[in-house]
């Protein structure tokens, strides 16, 4: 079972940066994309940005211009570098593997991401 561990998050205040970074256990195959979702409270999960084994990325436009998501294969790490935050920000943020042959998709167990403002 793949398994994915964050780490970063924590406080920031408005305006400042945070990194986070998620590393899996495994890679069952290359075809597979990474990428951070969040949830605030009350609200449905979303995407934040996500990035394909080819280094495509893709980010939600609240997020364009100001966060950042990279990734290095040999590791299996993504990392996420989060500037310019706002309050609106704060969430759990969660890592996810999406695996493309043999389909499956494995969550990270989430790190806390709060933005004072």
């Amino acid at each position: 079972q793949v398994q994915l561990v964050e780490s970063g998050g924590g406080l920031a205040q408005a305006g400042g940066s945070l990194r986070l970074s998620c590393a899996a256990s495994e890679i069952i195959s290359s075809l597979n994309t990474m990428g951070w979702y969040r949830q605030a409270p009350g609200k449905q999960r979303e995407l934040v940005a996500i990035i394909n084994s080819s280094g495509s990325p893709i980010y939600a436009n609240s997020v364009k211009g100001r966060f950042t998501i990279s990734r290095d294969n040999a590791k299996n790490t993504v990392n996420l570098q989060m500037n310019a935050l706002k309050p609106e920000d704060t969430a759990v943020y969660y890592c996810k593997l999406i695996v493309l042959v043999p389909r499956g998709d494995y969550w990270g167990q989430g790190t806390q991401v709060t933005v004072s403002s």
